[in-house]
């Protein structure tokens, strides 16, 4: 593995829906694999379970399938179970900005092999959504704690507003490798290295139903936008598609560079 002497290789795949996400993952990733020979691959799981959350069985399916680190967001808690499980699953982060006695963690180091370490810090955005703690004094802190054990740290940063995405990438630029964003499950075309050696991108995309609205039945969707009445939300069928980053680091912890990833499944 080639890491610590010259580059680390990344492989982030947008917010998983359902079990058409986890099988399109399943399906993909060892030609992903192939292809940029990621040594870590990052999900974000906070929809791989029915579309709304994550049990602590698909925890472990998705380590099996090649996950290296699962990252969560908004519907974290959409599983109950997942509450009395958490702390017990390592490798499933939830937003570091939720109040510090909610359940679990927020960031994570994992050691690879020869001894290189790269954190994790998972993050949600406030601007149309929960009020949480502040992301940006969270982040802040919690890169200063990772910083001391590596100088790889990813970012996903669970966001509803672009605008709240693009600031903290520009907040954290240089103290950072990657700030990733999620949660539109929308793939955004802005890619880029900011000026202080941070990969960032405003939107991962989705890994899921393919002819939907974000991963959901697009019927069910247009009858609630067409009515306004409530409905009962159910994942889609049919083709599905992966959507992602690669990112390449440099031994000093700054990008590279970075590559959007769109692949179809049928």
């Amino acid at each position: 593995m080639e890491t610590s002497s010259s580059k680390l290789n990344i492989l982030f795949i947008g917010d998983l829906i359902g079990s058409p996400g986890r099988d399109a993952f399943a399906k993909l990733l060892p030609s992903l694999r192939e292809r940029y020979s990621p040594d870590v691959v990052i999900v974000n799981g906070e929809n791989s379970a029915g579309g709304f959350g994550i049990t602590a069985p698909i925890y472990e399916e998705l380590l099996s399938v090649g996950a290296d680190v699962i990252t969560s967001g908004n519907h974290i808690w959409d599983k109950k179970e997942i509450l009395k499980v958490i702390d017990t699953l390592p490798k499933l982060i939830r937003p570091a900005n939720f109040p510090a006695n909610a359940p679990g963690r927020g960031s994570f180091v994992l050691e690879l092999e020869g001894g290189v370490k790269v954190g994790f810090l998972n993050l949600a955005g406030r601007v149309f959504m929960e009020a949480l703690e502040c992301p940006f004094k969270v982040a802040l802190a919690e890169v200063e704690r990772l910083k001391k054990e590596t100088n790889f740290i990813i970012v996903d940063m669970h966001a509803e507003a672009t605008s709240e995405k693009v600031a903290l990438g520009h907040y954290l630029d240089g103290k950072v490798s990657a700030v990733i964003g999620t949660h539109t499950h929308v793939q955004t075309a802005d890619e880029k290295i900011l000026a202080g050696g941070t990969a960032y991108i405003t939107d991962a995309g989705m890994t899921g139903p393919f002819d939907s609205v974000i991963g959901v039945d697009k019927e069910i969707i247009i009858k609630r936008f067409v009515t306004s009445m409530p409905a009962r939300f159910e994942v889609a069928s049919g083709e599905n598609e992966l959507n992602g980053v690669f990112v390449k680091i440099g031994s000093d912890g700054k990008a590279l560079e970075i590559e959007r990833v769109s692949e179809r499944v049928g």
